[in-house]
């Protein structure tokens, strides 16, 4: 069942990353990030209110927000300041390269996954793991090749820095869910709501700096529907994935792997809707990365 819910987060995440680019193009990235986290508080907000005056219907449900000790409101908090950071990284990437260049990147996050899972987690990969994962790294690297054509040097851009750091970071969050869901004991939605509040808090202090006080930047600011779009896709995704994370079986590793076939919207959609160059090209490594998923896939089943 928890694979099932993983491909299910994947669809969300998908059509999240459609959304996330349309609705940086021309825009500043704090206040796009801070609308889209305010989205996703507000979807989630009905459900704590009900879990404070209504909580036995909020538990018939199925979405009741528990109270928790402000030991795990830091561990929470933790979680905040590592996904801020590599969703602030991700955000300014995606604005100055093609979808189909970052997307792919994205796609290297199971790779770090894989070794924290081993280290941390004890997860035991086999060999033919071990050359999906392989495949999903080499692939990625074809992609620079076709990054060059589009006068993207990823030696030298320092976007392709920024959306590696924020593989690398949105990798450590994954690993560090685990630990939330399997130790912590949370229910998706706690972990969700407790979340998306201090991270806009977060973002409220680097708005508070970076854009609140300047009359140009708050005039040029372009609201977009995709900016709500992105926030509840977000939160639509993050809720299948935990409740996969709930399973005691799944593994970490496996579920990483099993949301990069978001890529199959992100590169396949994401290339015709904004009409990005050399779509056919990059379907090569693409067909890679997705060889690579099904061999991790079958060799765990």
């Amino acid at each position: 069942m928890w694979i099932y819910l993983g491909l299910l987060a994947a669809l969300f995440l998908g059509l999240h990353n459609l959304c996330k680019k349309h609705a940086v193009q021309g825009n500043e990235v704090f206040p796009v990030l801070f609308g889209t986290i305010i989205a996703g508080f507000l979807l989630l907000l009905p459900l704590f209110i009900s879990s404070q005056y209504a909580p036995e219907f909020t538990k018939e449900i199925g979405f009741f927000i528990t109270d928790i000790p402000w030991k795990t409101h830091g561990f929470i908090f933790i979680k905040s300041m590592i996904m801020a950071a590599s969703w602030i990284l991700a955000f300014q990437a995606l604005k100055h390269l093609p979808i189909t260049i970052v997307a792919p990147i994205r796609s290297a996050g199971p790779f770090f996954t894989f070794i924290g899972a081993i280290l941390i987690y004890d997860e035991r990969p086999n060999f033919m793991q071990w050359i999906g994962f392989c495949l999903i790294i080499f692939s990625v690297l074809l992609y620079s090749r076709v990054g060059k054509k589009e006068g993207i040097i990823f030696k030298r851009n320092k976007w392709i820095f920024a959306i590696i750091g924020a593989t690398f970071l949105g990798a450590s969050s994954g690993l560090y869910d685990k630990f939330l869901i399997q130790s912590l004991f949370l229910n998706p939605q706690t972990l969700q709501f407790w979340f998306c509040w201090y991270t806009l808090l977060i973002l409220l202090c680097i708005l508070a700096i970076t854009w609140f006080p300047y009359p140009k930047k708050r005039a040029a600011f372009k609201f977009r529907w995709t900016i709500i779009g992105v926030g509840v896709l977000l939160q639509t995704a993050d809720y299948f994935y935990f409740k996969a994370l709930q399973d005691p079986d799944a593994l970490i590793m496996l579920l990483s792997a099993i949301k990069r076939s978001q890529l199959l919207i992100a590169v396949v959609l994401g290339g015709l809707i904004f009409k990005e160059q050399n779509k056919r090209k990059k379907l090569i490594p693409l067909i890679g990365i997705m060889l690579g998923v099904f061999l991790i896939l079958y060799a765990s089943t």
